[in-house]
Parts: C-alpha cells; sequence; structure tokens
C-alpha cells in the first residue's frame, strides 16, 4: 500500500454477478476528493450484466448510465486495448479493484495470462508492487478456484471476496452494498466518513 491515499486508481468489472457493489464503488470515488484520476474497465461479460442487473443500454455513455451523472474523474478504457495507459509500468496508477471479479478474471490473473486489458493491468499492479484487490464473487468455491485465490494471494494480490456485512443491519441492498465499498477503499488507504465503525 502507498504511503499517501491512493490519487490515481484502476476500477475493472467483469461479468460475475453483483454489479450494484460496482455502482458504489464508482459513487464513492467519484466524489472522494483525494482521487484525481480512475480509469475504469469493463469486460465484455460485464457490459451483459450491467445490462441485466442495472438496466444499462449499450457501451455508450457507460459511466453516465451507471453514476446518473457525467463523471468529472472516471475515465472509460476498452479491455480490447492492451497499450492502453495502465498497461504500462510506467504509468502512475496507485492501485487496482476488480468488483466483481469472476473465478475467470481471477484464473487468468492467478496464472499470468494477460490478453485483456483487465488482466494486464492487475498483472502490473502485481509486479510493480502495488495494491490490487480482488472482489472474488462465487459459490461453491471448488479447488481450482481456491487454488487461483491463493496463486493471486501469493504474487501480492488481496483477495477480497464479495461477501457483505450483516452486523450494522443494513435494511436495504444499497446500505449493503456502499458499505461492503467503504471496506474496500478503506483497504487501500482511503477510508470513507460515512462507514460504520463497530463500537462493541
Amino acid at each position: 500500500m502507498a504511503n499517501h491515499p491512493p490519487q490515481n486508481l484502476t476500477v475493472a468489472t467483469t461479468g460475475a454477478s453483483g454489479l450494484i457493489f460496482l455502482k458504489h464503488l464508482l459513487l464513492a470515488v467519484e466524489h472522494d476528493s483525494r482521487i484525481q484520476t480512475v480509469n475504469f474497465i469493463a469486460s465484455d461479460s460485464a457490459l451483459r450484466v450491467l445490462a441485466e442487473e442495472l438496466g444499462l443500454k449499450g457501451r455508450s455513455n457507460l459511466i453516465g448510465q451507471i453514476l446518473g451523472r457525467a463523471s468529472r474523474k472516471i475515465q472509460p478504457q476498452a479491455n480490447a486495448d492492451i497499450g492502453a495507459n495502465v498497461a504500462s509500468g510506467s504509468y502512475p496508477a496507485d492501485a487496482m479493484v476488480v468488483i466483481p471479479c469472476s473465478v475467470g478474471t481471477l484464473a487468468r490473473i492467478a496464472n499470468g495470462i494477460a490478453s485483456h486489458l483487465i488482466e494486464r493491468a492487475a498483472d502490473v499492479c502485481l509486479k510493480e508492487k502495488r495494491a490490487l484487490v480482488l472482489c472474488v464473487r462465487e459459490t461453491p468455491l471448488n479447488k481450482i478456484h481456491i487454488r487461483n485465490m491463493y496463486r493471486a494471494a501469493d504474487a501480492g494480490a488481496i483477495i477480497f471476496p464479495l461477501i457483505p456485512a450483516f452486523y450494522f443491519r443494513p435494511t436495504t441492498l444499497e446500505q449493503m452494498a456502499r458499505e461492503f465499498c467503504n471496506r474496500v477503499l478503506a483497504h487501500i488507504g482511503l477510508p470513507q466518513p460515512a462507514a460504520y465503525i463497530w463500537k462493541g
């Protein structure tokens, strides 16, 4: 983790279910004044799930559709563009979050198969010793999934399964998703003022 709060983030999303969590992560980083730039990558499978779960239509104005407004700092990158800025270790990305992270994406990251931008950007984070958070979404887990989580963690990734908290008694899916994203952001040095803190 960097000594200062991350200012330049990469956020990626894949074809796993749970796009409400992506929505709340993007809303949080959009409003966090410490963050200057967010490079956003969506896989083709993610676009299908975004349409099914959030009612989005097509690829145009994807960020505006997710946030409900134009963004000041979130810049979309094509997953097919292996030459994009975040594909290079010389580009000063501070951290990367993959939310949700499918087990297929996990497998490619864990085994160094970087044929698309999401996996290449993750590979760069690992080789440059930058924070890489994989919000894995799958159940039940077979031995291949578990081995790949171990391989990714052994290489330096943070395995942050998409498991929401219940101890703060959320009453809506939105609250549940928001608090999970608060936890993810705190883990990379961006604690959120509205985050729930257990006081015992």
